[in-house]
């Protein structure tokens, strides 16, 4: 769909919080389809079953028409039973009819809500890290959750309605003309000024639905912030200060919802007005045409009973154009996030190896790509190779880039200079499910899932490790602690891992990246969270599987560089030395600064 917004690969959520100029609504919920298409006779016939129903409305007054001009003048009882008779059962049909189209809807509409909400799944596994660096998680859940219900709703009812109403009015409009033209023609009078009103309800609406559902996205990040950092803000005491935000957030978000109120309150008064001064007028003149003998009263009844007919079609427009246009901005926000390219799992045309076994780098350069233009490369000029079997510690201050570096070798980030090779052959040459079963990777903060301890261990393996690979890699990391937790392995760890200490979490994370006996593995700063008795244990468990491992180990304490054969010191985005710790202790004096322990800012 054309569009003179920035993408999502240029922009955060921030940047589009307007509906783009010109937008149509049609054509961006007509995206919808490759969803609604595989349902769409289950919804045809909906509509379809709708449209009768409608239409078994308007014959209610062609019904009372001959009722009052028949049996009613003619004082014929048996007549005016079989009238009420036909106007209970056309009631009645036209009840069931509706259920009928309730229960087409139900089932389809939750499966397409399903698929959409399964392919936002899975195309945000699919999403590169910098993609998720950009956006709030809050912004992504309320796309998930809010957005896709919003749709689901437009679907059932709006989507309909805006059809079925639509014929019902033409078809009432025809009725109350073939009735009597003179009197038709004074109910179409206000149909220009509702058409005017309409079109200015709609360009104004749909920007008070797109600040509503982003607002909703920050509040949702907000609350998520809050509870996932819970003992953060009641360790600091600062749950006043969340509150406090909490509030301006909720009450920015009232104000918007009640701007939406007032415009589809305007709409609503507009539209009830209009029609209701063009009955007013029909009625008086039908009246006084009646006294003349130019109208039947038969007539006139069934006439004003077909202008009441479509008082809801008509007065419903302005609260479907509304929910219209909140699907449009939730369909708008649900693109956002598919429209962003993920990462490709096809392999790149890449530069041949030199045939160097080991991991390489070779003249690499790195920059996010959100950072200002002008701005320095965090890495510049890497040219580092780790042999194979080999392990090597990389060191440096707080923001030289080591986590950064680390970050490359499994493709979280894609280099923008140079190339990483593993046994000779690019990276960029595998595709990323290959690379990944080859490089294992633990982080200096770990991450665990609300699972059972060995499913969180597993995932290191592609979740096919055995029971006795789990429990190797458990001991690898010396976390035999997890035999004293009430269900051993199977115990659920709770969300994030919370349920357990810092150090216990990261043992996990290091037991999760050893499991599958990877080629390559990563570590940054594995043991920054062990006492001193369990480093030594984990760093003696570490060195047998480091003999025959390729290692690159981000570093801060002397104990951890000691379990690396080399070591690459990295200062201001480039490696500036390369060597035995013993080596560079001697003859690189920031180095042994670093090693010191005196610059606490370089941990």
């Amino acid at each position: 769909m054309p569009t003179t917004r920035a993408t999502t690969e240029e922009a955060g959520p921030d940047q589009l919080a307007e509906p783009p100029a010109g937008r149509s609504a049609v054509r961006t919920l007509l995206r919808l389809w490759p969803y609604v298409r595989p349902v769409r006779a289950r919804l045809a016939a909906a509509a379809l079953v709708a449209i009768v129903a409608s239409c078994a409305g308007l014959v209610i007054p062609l019904v009372l028409k001959w009722l009052v001009d028949g049996p009613v003048a003619e004082r014929d009882p048996a007549g005016v039973w079989l009238g009420a008779l036909y106007l209970l059962l056309l009631g009645l049909a036209e009840a069931l009819l509706f259920g009928l189209r309730r229960w087409l809807v139900a089932r389809p509409l939750a499966g397409v809500e399903a698929a959409m909400r399964a392919d936002l799944y899975r195309h945000l596994q699919r999403l590169p890290v910098a993609f998720h660096d950009r956006w709030p998680s809050g912004q992504l859940l309320s796309r998930g959750t809010a957005d896709l219900a919003l749709l689901r709703m437009f679907l059932a009812f709006p989507l309909t309605f805006l059809l079925v109403n639509g014929v019902t009015i033409l078809v009432g409009v025809g009725i109350m003309l073939v009735q009597d033209w003179t009197l038709g023609l004074v109910i179409l009078g206000p149909a220009v000024p509702v058409m005017v009103v309409c079109a200015v309800f709609e360009k104004r609406y749909a920007h008070a639905a797109r600040r509503a559902q982003d607002q909703v996205g920050d509040l949702t990040t907000v609350v998520e912030e809050s509870v996932l950092g819970i003992r953060i803000v009641k360790g600091f005491g600062r749950h006043r200060s969340q509150a406090r935000a909490f509030r301006e957030l909720s009450r920015t978000l009232r104000g918007t919802e009640l701007h939406k109120a007032r415009l589809l309150a305007t709409i609503w008064v507009a539209m009830m007005t209009l029609p209701e001064v063009a009955i007013g007028a029909a009625l008086v003149l039908g009246a006084v045409r009646v006294a003349d003998g130019d109208l039947s009263a038969g007539t006139l009844v069934a006439f004003l009973s077909t202008a009441l007919a479509l008082r809801w079609p008509v007065d419903s427009i302005g609260f479907l154009l509304a929910l219209s246009q909140e699907a449009a901005t939730a369909t708008e926000r649900y693109f956002e996030v598919m429209d962003a390219h993920p990462e490709s799992s096809t392999p790149a045309t890449a530069v041949s190896g030199d045939g160097d076994r080991g991991l390489r780098f070779h003249g690499v350069g790195f920059r996010y790509p959100d950072a200002p233009p002008g701005s320095p490369p965090v890495l510049e000029g890497i040219d580092l190779w780790i042999r194979p079997g080999e392990s090597m510690a990389l060191v440096g201050a707080t923001g030289s880039g080591k986590t950064t570096l680390t970050a490359l070798v499994p493709r979280l980030y894609e280099v923008t200079q140079g190339r990483i090779t593993l046994d000779g052959v690019d990276i960029t040459a595998m595709s990323r499910e290959q690379l990944r079963t080859r490089v294992a990777v633990a982080f200096e903060e770990p991450t665990l899932f609300s699972a059972t301890v060995a499913e969180n261990v597993r995932m290191g393996a592609g979740g096919g490790a055995d029971a006795d690979a789990v429990e190797r890699a458990l001991a690898v990391a010396q976390a035999d602690f997890v035999h004293a937790l009430p269900q051993g392995v199977d115990t659920q760890v709770g969300e994030q891992g919370l349920s357990l200490s810092g150090g216990q979490r990261q043992r996990l994370a290091l037991a999760r990246a050893v499991v599958g006996r990877p080629d390559f593995l990563v570590l940054d700063d594995p043991l920054s969270a062990l006492d001193v008795h369990t480093e030594a244990a984990v760093e003696a468990a570490l060195r047998r599987v480091l003999a025959g491992t390729t290692a690159l180990i981000v570093a801060h304490r002397p104990s951890t560089v000691l379990l690396a054969d080399r070591v690459a010191l990295l200062s201001g985005g480039r490696i500036t030395a390369v060597g035995t710790h013993q080596e560079l202790l001697r003859s690189h004096a920031e180095y042994a600064h670093l090693m010191s322990g005196e610059e606490e800012e370089g941990r």
